[in-house]
């Protein structure tokens, strides 16, 4: 199965919400399991890098299968420098994305950016159970 559209919204608005009660503003993005953004959304008064770091980082994880920021003490290894560079350097490496799982497949990730690594973590977290 691949994330609809409908889901990847659903998700954002689960991202967006821990957000508010944690009184951030960050910007939160839903990629498919090849790294292609389904959907974005940026809060109002978001920093704008954060745009583009929740899109970095959403990529990285679902590449890898994991939370975005297990792969930090490995990004300037070899192979998944070399990844990433193959990709376009479109990756992030480091916390705020989880991937999105479903029977076992990864199917996507969502990430998050404008926060603490922590909150941006907390925050797609709590998208990615909206499913």
């Amino acid at each position: 199965m691949t994330l609809t559209l409908e889901e990847a919204n659903r998700i954002l608005h689960g991202a967006l919400a821990k957000a508010q009660q944690m009184n951030i503003k960050i910007s939160a993005a839903v990629c498919d399991a090849g790294g292609r953004v389904i959907a974005l959304q940026r809060m109002d008064g978001a920093i704008w890098a954060s745009a583009y770091g929740c899109q970095g980082k959403a990529v990285a994880s679902a590449a890898f299968g994991r939370p975005s920021g297990e792969m930090a003490a490995r990004a300037d290894q070899p192979t998944p420098r070399g990844i990433a560079t193959a990709s376009g350097g479109e990756m992030i490496m480091g916390q705020g994305a989880v991937p999105i799982i479903r029977n076992g497949v990864v199917e996507g990730a969502c990430g998050v950016g404008g926060g603490t690594s922590q909150q941006d973590e907390d925050c797609a977290r709590a998208g990615v159970e909206q499913l």
